[in-house]
């Protein structure tokens, strides 16, 4: 009987070790690997023409990955999809020397150019996390939850922090499979749950591009990163033929000493993660300068910094007649299934109340990115936000939120018959000769995000400044009319929910710098994590700074560059 009672006890404190081994294997926490090749996400794409409107399709990295004959719908304009997950939207350009236009998928569309390398073949490059020079870093965490709804849910984050980062969704559990999907780059994830390591795949539509062997960690992740070997200097900028006439900072009598200081202080990480810095002096490009494996090529986040470019292209549609003025009524524009939103209030909701952070409704709360945008609020966008209360009458208090330019760009999209991402590059992009950016949807995945969707190379985002410094001229060619530039740089409103109570146009922010006794005015765009257009009228120049501090505090710190370095070096 004592025997049978130990064999008993020996018999269920197995079955507890069991369980609780078994329970360990909710695989909840973080799992840390490497990737086998930094350049899995660096593509060629190539199409060939076979006979009619039929091409073959290449997308390579070191290999080929796909390989594919598609068809388009003329022999002018490319129109095809991939698995209903890749689509491609291209066109000749005037010359019939390349094929322009976009590669779609997830949230984010693409806009690249394919050279015509002879015999009607065109290849390029497409690089779907933004870098032409491969991940700076192998490391990879999947961070996995067991959700209390007994559903399993799991987030990547890679080493390379200029990645902008994954959003995954559509969770899929088959047996010991675990399927999703990050909707921003729309790659397909595959971890295989194994009783001690993940194997986790990553795929374009069906096809395997890299994979990898997880093991779970209870240390905490600390990732590697080595930045690209860089070398900045205060030298001349190079030509690159893309619409800027480059000079020397000797030119313009620019103080060679302040530069050189910026850049040591960037590379002994008392600026800490600055990426560019860039000067424009009465339309030349002046000084340009890259950190931590950013370039001339790489286009960057710039979050809230495109609230500008949506004003900008308001105001091209208002030029076009496409809207009549900013007098115009939202509700004018929203969808019949939502009028039932319209109240007193909301009903005199104007373009400009919009373009002025001066809707009335509640930004910061349930009209908050955070909450409109949140996975766990399963409504759409447009439905939440304007569900929203309104806690002011329109157009008598500014309150800083991403739902007014996120209803312009509703707006817009609802009065053309074409799509809004086409209609930007035809009116804004193309004639500024950007070619190389990436236009993140909403959720929809079809319109632009105008809250804050966009990614610019440097080069083209001082452009945009340029542009706005010459009243909406570039190069001889008025893109934007003046009156709407002088309007948009009027102080309309205070932004009552910012510490400096900044005034603030269309869409652009007002401040001052005191440098050597002097008062400097700047009008700017700023974004999240450190990504700003100062526009100095007084000095006939144009600043940008672009950053990647989005999680320590240090967003403003591309102002302090401006005041501490930049403006010395102009006034010197």
């Amino acid at each position: 009987m004592k025997k049978h009672l130990i064999s008993l006890v020996v018999l269920t404190f197995s079955t507890f070790l069991s369980c609780a081994q078994n329970k360990t294997q909710n695989y909840n926490g973080e799992w840390v690997g490497f990737l086998p090749n930094k350049n899995s996400f660096n593509f060629k794409v190539s199409l060939d023409a076979i006979e009619n409107n039929q091409y073959q399709l290449i997308i390579a990295n070191d290999k080929v990955v796909l390989e594919k004959t598609v068809e388009s719908e003329s022999n002018k304009h490319f129109k095809f999809h991939i698995n209903q997950e890749l689509f491609f939207n291209l066109h000749y350009d005037d010359n019939l020397n390349a094929l322009l236009g976009s590669i779609k998928t997830g949230k984010f569309i693409y806009h690249l150019t394919l050279p015509n390398i002879g015999h009607n073949t065109f290849i390029g490059d497409w690089n779907p996390f933004m870098f032409d020079n491969g991940l700076q870093s192998d490391d990879i965490m999947l961070y996995v939850e067991n959700t209390a709804d007994n559903h399993m849910v799991a987030y990547p984050f890679f080493g390379d922090q200029r990645f902008r980062g994954t959003w995954t969704t559509d969770f899929k559990k088959q047996d010991n499979i675990l399927y999703f999907t990050d909707s921003n780059t729309g790659l397909n994830f595959k971890a295989t749950l194994l009783e001690k390591t993940i194997e986790l795949e990553l795929l374009l539509t069906d096809v395997l591009l890299t994979k990898t062997s997880l093991k779970h960690t209870s240390d905490g992740w600390d990732y590697n990163t080595k930045p690209k070997s860089q070398i900045q200097n205060t030298n001349k900028p190079l030509d690159l033929n893309d619409g800027w006439a480059t000079a020397s900072i000797s030119d313009f009598g620019i103080n060679e000493r302040e530069l050189t200081r910026l850049i040591t202080d960037v590379n002994s990480n008392k600026l800490v993660n600055t990426h560019s810095v860039l000067i424009a002096q009465e339309n030349k490009l002046v000084f340009e300068t890259y950190f931590e494996g950013v370039n001339v090529n790489i286009p960057h986040d710039l979050r809230s910094a495109s609230k500008s470019i949506s004003s900008a292209i308001i105001g091209i549609a208002i030029d076009d007649k496409i809207i009549s003025g900013v007098d115009e009524k939202l509700y004018d524009f929203i969808p019949n299934a939502l009028q039932y939103t319209k109240d007193s209030l909301k009903s005199k909701i104007r373009i400009k109340d919009l373009l002025t952070m001066s809707s009335g409704l509640d930004v910061n709360n349930l009209a908050s990115e955070d909450y409109y945008q949140n996975p766990n609020n399963s409504k759409p966008w447009l439905t939440s936000v304007l569900e929203a209360p309104m806690v002011h009458e329109p157009g008598t208090h500014a309150d800083y939120g991403s739902a007014n330019p996120f209803l312009l760009g509703v707006c817009l999209n609802e009065q053309l018959n074409t799509p809004l991402d086409s209609y930007m590059n035809e009116k804004l992009f193309a004639p500024l000769q950007i070619t190389n950016y990436i236009n993140h949807t909403d959720d929809t995945q079809n319109a632009p995000y105008f809250g804050g969707g966009l990614l610019l190379t440097s080069r083209d985002l001082l452009k945009f400044g340029q542009l706005y410094l010459n009243k909406g001229n570039w190069n001889g060619k008025q893109i934007i009319s003046e009156s709407w530039v002088d309007e948009s740089f009027k102080k309309h409103v205070k932004l009552q929910d910012q510490k400096d109570k900044n005034d603030y146009g269309y869409l652009w922010w007002h401040d001052t710098y005191k440098v050597n006794d002097k008062t400097i005015t700047s009008i700017e765009a700023r974004g999240a994590g450190g990504q700003f257009v100062f526009i100095l009228p007084d000095l006939k120049s144009v600043v940008v700074i672009t950053s990647g501090n989005f999680r320590n505090g240090k967003g403003n710190q591309p102002r302090d560059i401006l005041k501490e370095y930049l403006l010395p070096a102009l006034l010197n």
